[in-house]
């Protein structure tokens, strides 16, 4: 083969070569991450869609249990939520017979469309009877949360316990109350 027929050959092979590095280069590596990324949205667009139809499927249960929820709050008066709640709490030491010591409402506005009445308690009684005011107060359909809980023996023999107790009372405003209706 002759030098000038071998040149124009690996010219020509070059020049594929280099065309076909700049091919994979320019299109190929660019739709195969293009291809990749569409096919992880679509995934996940596959995994909302099943989760927004699971929504769907369960919406009259889900509205019956906000609508639960929401009508369990304490009011939005804040004077009648403070009322119920200790009202609430004095039913439920007579209710288990423990000793209420004291009760100190406090309120917090935690965000727009929520407010938290958190209520400190300190009571005492034997373990029996603290056992019967907690579950009374877990039992409740009432909106309130135990936050904290603290028990300490008030005598030698551990007959007499002492609790403290910090607990949240739900109120929400007027217009969350709205949309649940929606």
């Amino acid at each position: 083969m002759k030098a000038e027929n071998r040149q124009r050959l690996l010219l020509i092979v070059t020049a594929a070569a280099v065309s076909l590095l700049a091919a994979d280069y320019l299109v190929v590596t660019p739709l195969q991450k293009a291809w990749k990324a569409r096919s992880t949205r679509i995934v996940e667009l596959e995994r909302r869609l099943q989760s927004g139809r699971g929504l769907l499927d369960r919406e009259q249960a889900l509205r019956s249990r906000w609508q639960t929820m929401v009508s369990n709050t304490l009011p939005s008066n804040l004077s009648a939520a403070e009322q119920k709640l200790l009202q609430a709490f004095d039913g439920w030491a007579r209710e288990s017979r423990i000793s209420l010591t004291s009760l100190s409402p406090q309120w917090r506005t935690d965000a727009e469309d929520y407010m938290t009445l958190q209520c400190r308690v300190e009571a005492s009684g034997d373990l029996n009877t603290i056992t019967t005011f907690i579950y009374s107060i877990e039992k409740d359909p009432m909106a309130i949360r135990i936050d904290s809980l603290e028990l300490a023996a008030r005598d030698n023999t551990g007959l007499v316990i002492g609790l403290t107790l910090q607990a949240s009372g739900l109120v929400l405003t007027p217009d969350t109350n709205k949309e649940g209706n929606r």
